[in-house]
């Protein structure tokens, strides 16, 4: 394929960069891209706004390092490239910074397709005859494209002097083919003679210049740090800390800068490493210190080994295991594996290795390193089983730049991690679950990367082997479950302890500002923030609705007479794009359909405005990162209450009614259940408590009063199928991996793809939801909020269920939505007492009173935000002052 940047005056920029793709354009001419980029080059103004543009296909978006801004200009810490594929070649773009939200929020990813509808050309004035095209405003295009090869060669970065992109979504991962995977081992002779000491060089190195050679074996080793900075010069600002020892002790060796890129991933836990070159240096005090296997070993601590390219060139050559002689004295790696029998034994901050199956496994989400910062902490949680426990291990496991290793832990593979951290504190909270975190030394390994590790050896390791060997596979995977909302660590018992040291001022936000913090975040950014407020009505929200909400069809409410204003992020509370597939398995077929009579619609479309109607969205532009929306319809019940009287009356605490069965649409059918019409049968409620509630919703009284006089009402109640935990599909393993990892920065087609819809896989939760209103304490504000009640009859250790004494609402929640899910598992009714008269009693006993809900809100791409209750406090409980 031709080049189409000439020689002549434009832009100098490599053949290799713009290629042609296998597919022609359907018309047969030159690229449309082609022609585009000639147009605006050409453009007196160097800008255009291209007629009817076809649809694009996103190839890679990659992220790297901005250039400083001149003072005192604020601009974006990071530079966003996009490659564009039009069938007939590729085109790499420079996304305009104040685009960058569409790449933050997902929006803008590979694979995905839009139309470019303005565009210009930059040229870089500090180099000759180099510019690029600059994309300024894009259109979402629904559908997918023609595939698109990925790029077999990356150029450097289009603007500024960077040499190097970072990963997408953090900086502790390597990215890029300046990644030597494994470098070749040395087949060196090892002269003893000349050969130093870890303990010698502590003593003799402020005397000497230059030192002798040193063998030593690796034991820790951390993840990279990426120290880069728009003001800084640097081409590779990495640095890794490794561990090393020999018959004398160990200490701490630092890889600098561009021999990260080259050395980082051969310098394995276990090599054995001749070093002919290197420097001394006083050792940076405050760097992380990881637990040695070996107790007895002497740590030098005052000094660490630097590598580095200059002063002096650093000489590395890594000897094969083979060749390791025992006269050489090199230490073994050792381990300090526990079992999950001993954990609960061991204290706070206790270092620790272990090893275990695979039970669930979460999303990859991502925290905030400083707020308001775009750098980000990526992590995931997971269960993993040993035996020796009717309990799991709880693992946070953050990212240990083994990106190969973390996007592809999946229920059923073994999981080694080591250098784990013990989190307990019993002063905080003492019913609170023990979990291990990842430490910065830690390492993960799993099915497939085990052959060859050191840890192969330990005793521990070998009677888990042996006890999987005992295991049937078939109930194993009965167990496992991926993905989905996973509320852990649960918000300690008592407020002034959620607030640490912090002050109470500093924590709590007010509803009304509650948007703010929802538009601010980013994609997979998972955060928890405080609101006082007043709980003011509960809604039961079954499977079938919960579909139609989430479905592909937008609704919104147009603006009221009072001027009811959301978030920036509500437009989408009732939004999922895409077509629901209907759920397979027999515990959801309710996803088919609503099962509302008029009657019950009629009943719950008088909790709306009487001036609010339904209007379906057009599509949006994609040139700013966020728009004004609106408020979200509230779907209508599927199921009649049953008061207890009528319970007991018709033996429905056991659900074992016989005469009860249900019509082909799921509907609860009964000749002999016309409860409505039996006076035994009504509420033991006094009728003034009845009047606010329905079949399966509660409302205050105050509620009733304030609702249509709100000045800001905000809808976040909805629940998209990325929120749900899914029973776990081997045969489909790759597309779980690939829905609850983070998208790609380079779009990879696969040869042969599944059309199986996440919806289809089996939740691993309840069989609804519920939807509670929070009103400000002004009662000007209010904000609609989900409570998802998890609970997975398979593994009653996955979900801890909520502690009955310190918050009752959302423990009746739980309990009743487990024991729904029991009975399902049964096979007996469902959703039957959607919201039971127990529930109710809760909610009424905070009916009117101030309390603060912990609510954890995560980003979960395009216009996608879960926001789910986690925590209510009562601000009258011990430790608590009640406000004045």
């Amino acid at each position: 394929m031709q080049d189409p940047t000439p020689d002549r005056g434009g832009s100098a920029r490599p053949a290799e960069e713009r290629r042609g793709a296998a597919a022609e354009p359907a018309s047969g001419g030159a690229s449309w891209l082609q022609r585009v980029f000639e147009e605006v080059r050409g453009s007196s103004q160097l800008s255009v706004a291209p007629a009817e543009p076809p649809p694009l296909t996103v190839v890679a978006v990659e992220r790297y390092l901005a250039g400083a801004p001149p003072p005192p200009a604020a601009a974006p810490q990071y530079w966003y490239d996009v490659t564009l594929a039009d069938g007939a070649c590729q085109e790499r773009c420079y996304l305009a910074p104040r685009l960058n939200g569409l790449v933050q929020r997902a929006h803008l990813r590979a694979g995905a397709r839009l139309r470019l509808t303005r565009c210009s050309y930059l040229y870089d004035e500090k180099r000759l005859n180099y510019g690029f095209l600059c994309l300024e405003e894009l259109e979402r295009e629904g559908g997918a494209g023609p595939p698109a090869d990925p790029p077999r060669h990356r150029p450097p970065p289009l603007r500024g002097e960077k040499k190097h992109y970072l990963p997408l979504w953090n900086n502790e991962d390597p990215y890029g083919e300046m990644w030597v995977a494994d470098k070749p081992q040395a087949r060196v002779d090892v002269d003893v003679s000349k050969l130093t000491s870890l303990g010698q060089l502590e003593m003799t190195w402020r005397s000497r210049v230059h030192f002798h050679p040193l063998l030593v074996r690796v034991l820790h080793k951390s993840r990279l740090r990426y120290y880069g900075k728009p003001e800084k010069k640097l081409d590779m600002p990495y640095q890794a800390y490794f561990e090393v020892a020999d018959g004398s002790g160990m200490m701490s060796m630092v890889l600098w800068n561009s021999l990260c890129p080259e050395w980082y991933n051969s310098m394995k836990v276990g090599t054995v490493l001749l070093l002919e070159q290197y420097a001394i240096k006083t050792s940076y005090p405050f760097k992380t210190q990881p637990t040695p296997g070996d107790s007895q070993m002497k740590r030098f601590a005052t000094i660490e080994i630097s590598l580095n390219v200059r002063d002096p060139p650093t000489k590395i050559s890594i000897i094969p295991e083979e060749m390791v002689k025992p006269e050489w004295g090199l230490p073994e790696v050792k381990y300090r594996f526990i079992t999950r029998s001993e954990l609960d034994d061991l204290p706070n901050n206790h270092s620790c290795d272990v090893i275990g199956l695979v039970t669930f496994v979460g999303r990859a989400e991502r925290a905030r390193k400083r707020e308001h910062g775009e750098d980000f902490w990526l992590y995931r949680w997971a269960h993993a089983i040993d035996g020796t426990s009717d309990q799991p291990f709880i693992l946070e496991l953050f990212a240990t730049s083994q990106p190969d290793v973390f996007e592809h832990i999946h229920p059923m593979t073994y999981l080694v991690c080591t250098q784990m951290r013990v989190v307990r504190d019993l002063t905080e909270n003492p019913s609170s679950t023990i979990y291990l975190t990842t430490s910065n030394e830690s390492q993960i390994f799993i099915t497939g990367w085990h052959k060859g590790q050191p840890y192969t050896k330990d005793t521990k390791v070998k009677n888990f082997i042996q006890w999987t060997k005992t295991q049937s596979e078939a109930d194993q995977m009965k167990k496992t479950v991926i993905g989905g909302y996973y509320p852990f660590p649960r918000p300690p018992n008592n407020f002034l302890k959620y607030c640490k040291n912090n002050k109470v001022e500093s924590v709590l936000k007010a509803i009304g500002e509650t948007g703010k913090e929802i538009e601010d975040l980013h994609y997979r950014e998972h955060k928890r923030i405080a609101v006082q407020g007043i709980i003011s009505a509960i809604r039961y929200i079954s499977c079938s609705n919960a579909a139609e909400e989430a479905s592909g069809v937008e609704f919104v409410q147009k603006d009221t007479s009072q001027s009811l204003e959301s978030s920036a992020m509500s437009k989408e509370d009732g939004v999922h794009k895409g077509k629901n597939t209907n759920l397979q398995n027999k515990e959801v077929k309710s996803f088919l359909g609503s099962h509302s009579t008029p009657g019950e619609q009629h009943q719950h479309q008088a909790l709306l405005s009487k001036k609010s109607s339904v209007k379906r969205k057009i599509p949006r532009r994609l040139n700013t990162d966020a728009e004004q929306g609106s408020a979200s319809v509230i779907p209508v019940p599927s199921y009649p209450y049953f008061t207890r009287s009528a319970r007991r009356k018709f033996g429905l605490d056991e659900f074992q009614h016989e005469d009860f069965v249900q019509d082909k649409n799921g509907q609860a059918v009964s000749d002999s259940l016309q409860y409505c019409t039996d006076r035994e049968g009504m509420s033991d409620i006094p009728e003034t408590e009845e009047a606010g509630r329905t079949c399966d919703s509660w409302q205050s009284d105050l509620w009733a009063q304030v609702k249509d006089k709100l000045m800001k009402y905000l809808h976040h109640s909805t629940i998209f199928p990325e929120s749900i935990p899914r029973k776990f599909d081997y045969v489909h393993k790759d597309l779980l991996m690939q829905q609850y990892n983070l998208h790609a920065a380079v779009h990879q087609p696969k040869e042969t793809r599944t059309d199986k819809n996440i919806n289809e896989f089996k939740s691993a939760s309840g069989l609804g939801y519920y939807e509670v209103t929070v009103l400000g304490i002004n009662h000007d504000v209010a904000i609609d909020v989900a409570f998802l009640p998890l609970f997975c009859p398979e593994d009653p250790h996955l979900f801890q269920l909520e502690d009955m004494q310190n918050d009752t609402l959302l423990s009746c929640m739980s309990c009743i939505s487990a024991c729904q899910q029991k009975a399902t598992s049964n096979g007996r009714l469902r959703d039957m007492f959607s919201l039971s008269n127990e529930i109710v009693k809760a909610a009424m006993d905070l009916d009117g009173k101030h309390v603060v809900c912990i609510l954890d809100i995560c980003h979960l791409g395009d216009d996608k935000v879960e926001v789910f209750l986690s925590k209510i406090y009562k601000t009258v409980g011990p430790g608590v002052l009640d406000p004045v």
